[in-house]
């Protein structure tokens, strides 16, 4: 069945105000969300910003002795949630050069998803890693002062040649959806071009760089290597595509209508791909040293493994990061829609967890024979203010989607049937 879509010639509606003028609905295209779910999402937004404000407030108030963090332990929650969310904005970043590189138009409805939550995991990114080191105003001093062997001096360069890049990949994205651009190939040409620019941007600079700040600190085992940043990037992949394709699953039913089964079953795919090369990665990461016999990094192996922290190891990061969703991936289960939005859902909650263990456990070890071994769980108020940043990022990513038409179907693509079972198999797309 076929539904079309037909303007009035005359329009004697009265004029849109208030709200439906800022959204999308307003100009007449599709919505973010339908009424009844826009209240509750942001209505839960509205909770979870409550409830971590009161982290945030701590944070202000009483700096870093609101933390569990000591001179001997210096970084936790804080920033593994920063590296989660830059391996997010490099990941979906990455994904979305499959369509405007790559030509993979077969992904293009989640492009503009990909690019926006690119940009907004970076700010909550650089939120994070602000509030654990303190002192945002001093920021920009880092960019008039350089010194060509530092990776952290790389790396802030990096960022803003990046979220710049993506802001105008974004705006293009954008105008050329809506028909704002005089050419549609010359805006297509930009979108390449900027992708090809981002995509070693990402990989090399962002988050590789962001590996290569933990990998060349000598003295912490388990982070001193060039496997490092490899891990970092894959990791980066599987995180960004799993979010997108759980972001784009549950924005479509948010709305009323059904998911495409097949670009969901086809994000899945790039998935388990990645989810397949992370596994064998994190095989290697642990058993070179293990063979090497290395002290330093037997006894962080040991932490994470039987120490207090196997339960992130065992659990989040191998069972419901990686096993789990591979199991479910490559099993004949891969073919209801359901299932593999669920083991996306399971490798970003993994994925934290994999992040944790990068952080933690290398910094618990004592760095000096002799020295006590640390232990470190974040606080209430430290889980508050992680609370706080991510309401806080998925409120400005959905009041950017109300705004422009980030989730909206491409014209020839465009589907208005209600919501059905996504996983039936006779699901059909429907188009305008």
């Amino acid at each position: 069945m076929s539904t079309a879509c037909t303007e009035p010639t005359t329009d004697s509606r009265p004029p849109v105000t208030g709200w439906r003028r800022f959204t999308n609905e307003g100009r007449g295209h599709e919505p973010f969300l339908t009424p009844r779910n826009r209240k509750l999402w942001y209505g839960f937004l509205a909770i979870c910003l409550i409830a971590g404000s009161w982290g945030a407030w701590l944070r202000l108030t009483q700096g870093l002795a609101m933390t569990d963090l000591t001179s001997q332990m210096p970084w936790g929650a804080w920033v593994a949630f920063y590296i989660f969310f830059v391996g997010l904005s490099a990941g979906a970043f990455l994904l979305s050069s499959l369509v405007y590189v790559f030509g993979m138009y077969q992904f293009e409805r989640i492009g503009r998803a990909a690019l926006l939550s690119a940009v907004v995991s970076m700010f909550v990114a650089l939120a994070f890693i602000g509030l654990d080191l303190g002192r945002v105003e001093r920021g920009p001093i880092t960019l008039a002062y350089f010194h060509w062997t530092s990776p952290l001096s790389w790396e802030v360069r990096f960022y803003v040649i990046y979220i710049a890049l993506l802001i105008a990949e974004l705006i293009i994205a954008v105008r050329l959806h809506k028909g704002l651009v005089r050419s549609a190939h010359k805006a297509h040409r930009w979108l390449r071009i900027l992708g090809t620019i981002g995509v070693p941007l990402a990989i090399i600079g962002v988050h590789g760089g962001t590996g290569t700040i933990f990998a060349v600190v000598k003295a912490r085992a388990m982070w001193f290597g060039g496997l490092f940043p490899i891990i970092f990037v894959v990791s980066a992949m599987v995180s960004g595509t799993a979010l997108l394709l759980a972001v784009y699953y549950w924005q479509r039913r948010g709305t009323g209508r059904t998911p495409d089964p097949a670009l969901i079953q086809g994000l899945g795919k790039v998935l388990v791909a990645a989810v397949i090369i992370d596994l064998l990665l994190t095989f290697y990461e642990f058993i070179v040293p293990l063979l090497a016999f290395q002290s330093h990094d037997a006894d962080i192996i040991s932490i994470q493994a039987t120490g207090p922290y196997a339960w992130t190891f065992w659990g989040l990061q191998l069972a419901v990061g990686m096993v789990i969703p591979t199991i479910i991936l490559l099993s004949p289960l891969k073919r209801k829609v359901g299932w593999v939005v669920a083991a996306a859902m399971m490798v970003v909650v993994g994925i934290v967890g994999v992040r944790f263990n990068i952080v933690v456990p290398p910094l618990v070890a004592p760095i000096i024979d002799g020295y006590p071994t640390n232990y470190y769980f974040p606080t209430l108020g430290e889980w508050l203010l992680c609370l706080f940043l991510i309401a806080g990022g998925a409120l400005l990513y959905s009041l950017i989607s109300e705004w422009q038409p980030i989730h909206e179907p491409e014209p020839d693509t465009a589907a208005d049937t209600p919501v059905a079972d996504a996983d039936s198999p006779t699901t059909t797309e429907v188009t305008t």
